[in-house]
């Protein structure tokens, strides 16, 4: 356990930081399985407004430093290239 007054508020902010963070990112999550089914059964309206929601919480996530911005543009480019795949179809 931490004994300086420097390393207490640090533990402190982590405990913080930690639920913020596992919050974030279980909405991102949420948003982004969201968009996948709104893709592959709704509409392609539904499905558009679905995937901006998701690409935008990750945008989100990656500038709090949530998710590391190359995930987040991972994560977004493949959702992407689902959108456009099942607009062929």
């Amino acid at each position: 356990m931490a004994n300086h007054k420097s390393a207490k508020k640090r533990a402190r902010q982590t405990v913080k930081r930690n639920e913020t963070n596992r919050s974030r990112r279980s909405a991102i999550r949420t948003l982004a399985k969201e968009a996948e089914a709104a893709i592959s059964t709704e509409t392609p309206a539904n499905a558009l407004t679905a995937r901006r929601k998701a690409e935008s919480a990750l945008a989100k996530g990656a500038a709090h430093g949530t998710l590391h911005w190359k995930t987040a543009a991972r994560k977004a480019s493949r959702l992407a290239k689902r959108a456009k795949a099942a607009k062929k179809t």
